[in-house]
């Protein structure tokens, strides 16, 4: 297993500290200019109409009603770049095993070492959830540093800026866990990513659907983003604890099928 994580570790590591610099210079610049940005939010509605319906459906609240200056910090937690940073990195990871090795012809000499391939997909979700932590942490620092330029009321609390990241970290590990099932059932890396870009865009397309129209939204709970909304979890002051525990049970649910799908299967080079 040591062995497992040390090459992990050599493959990802450049990868993981670009992807963790480049989340804290987006978090440290979206803390940054927000407030300047949202302070004019009733304007940029008034100009720009079709905004208001999309932070609508990414925030699970309405921003022109009852919208206090620490709920406005909820977009840093939503914002698409944000977002496509941490899933671009899931992505990447979890098709290295086994499409990857498969697509260029190494499986067999991965496989052909004296480990089981459960133990194999064992160590890529801890070396999964370690870079995870790992970028989150250096995207976090990013906006800590920036948020003290704010005034002390603007910033949420500790423990809701806590409660947003443990589930901003679900959601992570849910869209690794499908992406391992995504990948250990197929032959080529780029259509396993192909495949997990269309999932997760037609998941934001049915959160955005949903708060248009009512037949859809009876699906909405399809869509992963429905499991994560920052201003509601700021505005409670209370850990959402029911998203987390759906997301964890899909993460789960979903390496699990992946791995016996690994066992099972007859892989060979292609």
């Amino acid at each position: 297993m040591r062995g497992l994580l040390r090459k992990t570790c050599i493959e990802v590591r450049w990868p993981v500290v670009l992807f963790g610099i480049g989340l804290a210079l987006v978090m440290s610049l979206l803390t940054a200019l927000l407030p300047k940005v949202l302070s004019d939010i009733d304007r940029i509605f008034d100009k720009l109409p079709f905004v208001k319906p999309l932070l609508t459906a990414l925030l699970g609240v309405d921003p022109g009603h009852g919208f206090t200056a620490q709920m406005m910090q909820a977009f840093l937690w939503v914002h698409p770049t944000v977002l496509s940073l941490i899933w671009a990195h899931a992505l990447m990871y979890c098709t290295r095993v086994p499409a990857a090795e498969i697509d260029r012809g190494s499986i067999d000499f991965l496989l052909g070492l004296p480990i089981s391939r459960w133990k194999l997909h064992t160590a890529e979700l801890i070396g999964f959830a370690a870079t995870g932590i790992v970028i989150l942490s250096i995207g976090y620092t990013g906006h800590w540093l920036a948020s003290a330029s704010l005034q002390p009321g603007m910033r949420p609390s500790a423990y809701a800026t806590f409660c947003v990241l443990s589930n901003l970290f679900a959601v992570y590990l849910a869209v690794g866990g499908f992406t391992f099932l995504v990948s250990s059932a197929s032959d080529r890396r780029g259509r396993a990513i192909g495949v997990m870009f269309a999932v997760l865009l037609l998941s934001f397309l049915l959160n955005f659907v949903a708060q248009f129209w009512e037949a859809v939204k009876s699906f909405s709970f399809l869509s992963i983003m429905e499991y994560y909304r920052p201003a509601q979890t700021i505005q409670a002051g209370e850990f959402p604890w029911q998203d987390v525990m759906i997301l964890l049970a899909v993460a789960a649910t979903s390496w699990t099928a992946g791995g016996i799908i690994l066992r099972r299967r007859n892989i060979c080079t292609v």
